[in-house]
């Protein structure tokens, strides 16, 4: 069976990512993949008709949106679309919900927070473990900006996780600090370290939720 996690973002701009896509990591040599696999949805945006719908996120909470599919802000996916998947299997479920959301972004609009806890509350329902990515902390944090390893000292990036914690409920230490390669053209020891342990952590949660099933 595959581990699944769905990785949904916030933003306060119009979201890029506009088809449900699955990513494999390869294992070295030919043909080989690691047992999990990230879906990568459309973001969740301020307002009705923008962004990601909820019923869509819940439907692929339970394995029922196909790979491929060409999110609509204005109609939700529904039983006979093309993009339904009426018989999913367990490896087409969600094992883990991440919700990404950038340390350099404003506070985040009420009707954002409210789609958030209704995805939260339906992915709670099945019983799916829930993280947090806090992206892009070292363009939030100066310290942060100019050593990597004072991610977790930092005042600033603190508060911004306690605040996130309060609003979605989201306890810190499933609240994870990243920051993302941007201009890097080599791999930076530091940088991997947080990926990586927020990558370890989904696998985890994956696996004990994967293990009830």
């Amino acid at each position: 069976m595959t581990n699944e996690a769905l990785a949904s973002s916030t933003t306060s701009d119009q979201s890029f990512t506009k088809i449900y896509q699955t990513y494999k990591i390869k294992k070295e040599g030919r043909g080989n993949f690691y047992p999990f696999v990230f879906n990568d949805i459309m973001g969740l945006e301020d307002g009705d008709g923008r962004g990601v719908r909820t019923d869509d996120i819940i439907l692929a909470l339970k394995g029922r949106v196909k790979d491929g599919y060409k999110f609509n802000p204005s109609s939700p996916l529904s039983d006979g679309d093309p993009g339904y998947n009426s018989s999913p299997s367990i490896s087409d479920r969600v094992h883990v919900l991440v919700c990404i959301y950038s340390a350099n972004a404003p506070q985040m609009k009420p009707s954002v927070l409210q789609k958030m806890r209704e995805i939260r509350e339906a992915a709670s329902e099945l019983g799916i473990p829930q993280l947090a990515i806090l992206s892009h902390v070292d363009a939030a944090c100066g310290d942060t900006e100019k050593n990597l390893r004072n991610v977790y000292k930092s005042k600033h990036l603190k508060k911004k996780m306690g605040d996130f914690s309060s609003s979605l409920g989201i306890p810190m230490n499933c609240i994870l600090p990243v920051k993302n390669y941007s201009h890097e053209i080599q791999l930076n020891p530091d940088v991997d370290t947080l990926i990586l342990s927020a990558l370890r952590l989904m696998i985890d949660f994956g696996d004990d939720y994967a293990d009830k099933l």
